[in-house]
Order: structure tokens, then C-alpha cells, then sequence
């Protein structure tokens, strides 16, 4: 029998994705750093581990904030798949750039394993993606932009 409802799980989840997607529209990141216990590790690959809350809301504040990750404006969920017995929720969300008026969606995927710990909180995360993809839509999403933004000086 597992030590939570999925219902419990989910509902930690959804809190998450509001708090991520607040997060990137206005900046502010608390939210989303207390969706973790006060004692737990995020590992990205590309930035390394950290551990605790603040260490955690410390690292994505500056990071999250640093041009161009500041464009990202949303990290919608195109799947995700909850193991109740061990607590995780394993998940692909989209890194979704701001829009350009292209009529082109500029967003790469991160494969995202949480641990459930209880009480609305996750104790670990740990995010993976292939860098050098990541690269490829930034690049090109920087390309559009400077022809906007020039564009838009004329």
C-alpha cells in the first residue's frame, strides 16, 4: 500500500506548475522553491546539485533572471506519469520561450523526476535535457529576435 493518495500528489503537482509558471511571468520565485521541503536537493545536470529550499530559491532566482533564460515565459507539462507506491511524478516540460509573432512556439524539453515528500511538498527534483538542443532553440529564437527587435526600430 503506498504512503499516498495519488489525489495528493496530484494536487502537489498542480501547485508546482502554478507556482513554475508564476515564477516565470513575474520573476519571483518563492513560490515555486516552497513547493520543496526546507531540506531538499534539485539536481540539474547542466548547473550541478543544490540542497535546501534556500539554497534552491537562491540558484533559480539568478538563474531564471539572467537574459536569456529570463525569456522563458512557461513550462507547460506535455505528459507526465505518477508512481504512487514510490512518490514520484516523472514528467517532460516544455522550456517555452517568449513569443516573437512568428508564428513559431520556440521550446525545447527536460525530462523532470520529483519525490513526493508529504504534506504538499516534493523533496527532490532532477532535470535532464539534451544541451546542445536547448542551444539550437535558443539560437534560433535569438535569431528571430534581433530581426524583431530591429525590425521594430525602423
Amino acid at each position: 500500500m503506498s504512503r499516498w493518495k495519488r489525489k495528493e500528489i496530484e494536487d502537489a503537482f498542480d501547485k508546482y506548475q502554478s507556482a513554475a509558471l508564476k515564477g516565470a511571468q513575474t520573476k519571483d520565485w518563492t513560490d515555486w522553491a516552497n513547493c520543496f521541503t526546507p531540506d531538499a536537493t534539485y539536481f540539474e545536470h547542466h548547473f550541478g546539485r543544490f540542497w535546501g529550499r534556500e539554497n534552491i530559491l537562491n540558484w533559480i532566482t539568478k538563474t531564471m533572471n539572467e537574459w536569456p533564460a529570463s525569456s522563458m515565459t512557461a513550462f507547460p507539462i506535455t505528459w507526465y506519469s505518477i508512481d504512487v507506491d514510490k512518490g514520484w511524478v516523472i514528467c517532460e516540460v516544455m522550456n517555452r520561450m517568449e513569443d516573437l509573432g512568428d508564428g513559431k512556439i520556440y521550446e525545447e524539453p527536460n525530462i523532470t523526476i520529483l519525490h513526493y515528500a508529504g504534506k504538499g511538498l516534493f523533496r527532490y527534483e532532477e532535470d535532464a535535457y539534451n544541451p546542445h538542443n536547448m542551444g539550437v532553440t535558443i539560437g534560433a529564437w535569438l535569431e528571430v529576435k534581433k530581426l524583431t527587435d530591429s525590425n521594430n526600430k525602423k
